[in-house]
C-alpha cells in the first residue's frame, strides 16, 4: 500500500456525489481514484473535481483491482452487507453508507468477516466525528450538567416522493432506516448507556414504509424521547436535561447545512455559553479518521460493535412500531 489511500466508489449516488466524493478528495492521507458507474454521465461531475478519475463499468470490475485500497459504498440500504462483505473478501478496506445492516444479526456477519480478512470494515456515520459531540460528551463526563434527567432529540424532513428509495421498502426505506441512527443513536453515543425498556412507540405508516417514529424509552439514568420523521418541516435538535444545567445542540445532525453546529450550556443561573465550530467537515474527518486507521494503526471510534447497538435498538424500536 502506498503512504496514502486509494479510494473508490461504488455507485454515483446523488449523496456520493454531493458530500463523500469531495470529503474523500479532499481528506487527508487519501485519493478519490476510482467509481464504478455503467452512465459515463452520471460519472462526469465526480470527475469534474478529480481529475484522471477511472471509469469501472460494473462493481466486481472495480473491486477486482488491486490499484484500489478502500471503497465508500453509497448504495440502497438492501444492498449494504452484500456488498461490504464482497468488497472486504476482495481486499478492500470499505465504508459503508448507514445503516451497514438492516438488522442488528446481520453486521455479526460483518464482524467475522473484519477479523477474518483483515479488513476495516466501517460505517459512515459522519456525526461521530463532529468535535461538538466529544465536547458535549466532556461537559456530562465532567458533570456541568449534574445528574442527567431527560434527553429529547428529534429529526425530519419532507419527502412525500413515492418513486424515491427512501419511500420504497423493497429497498430498505423508512424513517428508521434513513435517520433512525441519528436520534435515537445519538443518545447511545453522548451518554454511553443503553435503553432499557421502550415506554411507547408510535409510527406512521405510509406506502409501506415508517414514514414517523416517536417514541420514550427507559435509560439507566433518565428518560429518552426521540422523533424522527420523512412528512414534517425540516428540524433537528438535541436537548439534555441535568439537575444543574440544560446543555442544547441545535444542528446535531447536518452541520453547515441546516446551520452553525453549536453546544449551548444553560446554567440555573440563566447565564448561557456556547461553543461554535462554523468550519468543521465531518465528512473529511470521518474519511480523515478512517485513513489513519489503516495506515496508522489508530483506533476508529465507531467499530462494527457500536453500530450494531445502535442498530439492535432501532430493531427494538421497529418490531414495537410492527405491533
Amino acid at each position: 500500500m502506498a503512504d496514502h489511500l486509494r479510494w473508490g466508489i461504488l455507485g454515483a449516488a446523488k449523496f456520493a456525489r454531493e458530500y463523500m466524493a469531495p470529503a474523500i478528495h479532499a481528506a487527508r492521507g487519501g485519493a478519490l481514484a476510482a467509481i464504478a458507474t455503467s452512465s459515463r454521465d452520471k460519472a462526469a461531475p465526480f470527475e469534474a473535481f478529480a481529475p484522471g478519475l477511472r471509469i469501472f463499468e460494473d462493481y466486481d470490475a472495480l473491486l477486482a483491482d488491486p490499484g484500489i485500497d478502500a471503497v465508500y459504498i453509497p448504495l440502497p440500504n438492501a444492498m449494504h452487507v452484500a456488498w461490504s462483505r464482497k468488497a472486504a473478501e476482495a481486499g478492500k478496506h470499505v465504508l459503508c453508507e448507514k445503516p451497514i445492516a438492516m438488522q442488528a444479526e446481520e453486521i455479526d456477519g460483518l464482524i467475522e468477516t473484519r477479523d477474518r480478512t483483515g479488513m476495516l470494515i466501517a460505517e459512515a456515520w459522519m456525526v461521530a466525528h463532529h468535535p461538538q459531540y466529544a465536547k458535549a460528551r466532556a461537559l456530562i463526563e465532567e458533570g456541568a450538567l449534574g445528574r442527567i434527567i431527560r434527553i429529547d432529540s428529534t429529526l425530519s424532513f419532507f419527502n412525500d416522493d413515492l418513486d424515491n428509495i427512501r419511500n420504497r421498502p423493497e429497498t430498505g426505506g423508512g424513517a428508521l432506516g434513513d435517520i433512525g441512527i441519528y436520534a435515537f443513536g445519538a443518545v447511545r453515543l453522548l451518554t454511553g448507556q443503553e435503553p432499557e425498556a421502550l415506554l411507547s412507540v408510535e409510527a406512521d405508516w405510509l406506502n409501506g414504509v415508517d414514514a414517523s417514529v416517536h417514541l420514550t424509552a427507559r435509560f439507566p439514568g433518565f428518560l429518552y424521547s426521540g422523533r424522527i420523521s420523512m412528512r414534517a418541516a425540516p428540524w433537528q435538535e438535541i436537548v439534555v436535561h441535568g439537575e444543574k444545567a440544560v446543555m442544547r445542540l441545535p444542528v446535531p445532525f447536518n452541520a453547515r447545512v441546516f446551520g452553525e453546529p453549536r453546544v449551548e450550556l444553560h446554567r440555573a443561573d440563566l447565564s448561557v455559553e456556547t461553543w461554535r465550530w462554523p468550519r468543521d467537515d465531518h465528512y473529511v474527518l470521518q474519511v480523515e479518521a478512517f485513513n489513519r486507521a489503516v495506515l496508522e494503526g489508530a483506533d476508529w471510534p465507531l467499530p462494527l460493535e457500536a453500530s450494531r447497538g445502535t442498530q439492535a435498538f432501532i430493531d427494538r424500536i421497529r418490531a414495537a412500531a410492527d405491533d
